[in-house]
């Protein structure tokens, strides 16, 4: 089962509709969608506006393969749950986005294994005809490393981060 995530924020009718269109051109039966907020009302997909978080994560657990926005929820459990997973960056300069964050993200995971950035749909059509090709990380430890959990700690009791916490935040966690 594929299953495509596009938050709960905003629409992104973008990233819907191209997954529809590859699942209507491949005759795909088994991608399954949550898809917020959409205008665009998918033909091949089956979909959902919203779940609840233990059906969420449960769908997420049964995929083979996740194809999201570039959010890091989305990513973090890919990764956790060692799922392939493709990201197409919102972009907010078509008004999918207060900011352009999602394409930093994206740029920022372009070469982490098990994650698969498409910055279109063109790219991401390329992503999808290559299903098999997709190899999820193997991650060697789902024990969290002592540093991380140090500044998570801080971060949360001190309500701010320290310094240089976002910016590392990802190395600690998968380049350590």
């Amino acid at each position: 089962m594929i299953l495509l995530s596009v938050g709960t924020q905003f629409p992104f009718d973008r990233l819907v509709r191209a997954v529809d269109g590859w699942a209507g051109e491949t005759r795909r039966q088994d991608v399954v969608a949550q898809i917020g907020p959409s205008d665009y009302k998918p033909k091949a997909l089956k979909c959902m506006d919203f779940l609840g978080p233990d059906e969420f994560r449960k769908l997420q657990a049964e995929a083979d393969i996740i194809i999201a926005h570039a959010g890091m929820g989305s990513i973090l459990t890919a990764l956790e749950m060692g799922k392939p997973i493709i990201i197409m960056p919102r972009d907010h300069l078509r008004g999918e986005h207060r900011n352009g964050h999602q394409l930093a993200t994206a740029e920022r995971f372009c070469e982490t294994p098990g994650v698969y950035v498409a910055k279109n749909e063109e790219e991401l059509a390329e992503r999808l005809n290559r299903l098999d090709d997709l190899a999820a990380a193997q991650l060697s430890s789902k024990k969290a490393p002592d540093d991380f959990v140090r500044r998570l700690r801080t971060f949360v009791e001190d309500d701010r981060p320290p310094p240089g916490f976002g910016i590392r935040l990802f190395n600690v966690i998968f380049r350590s």
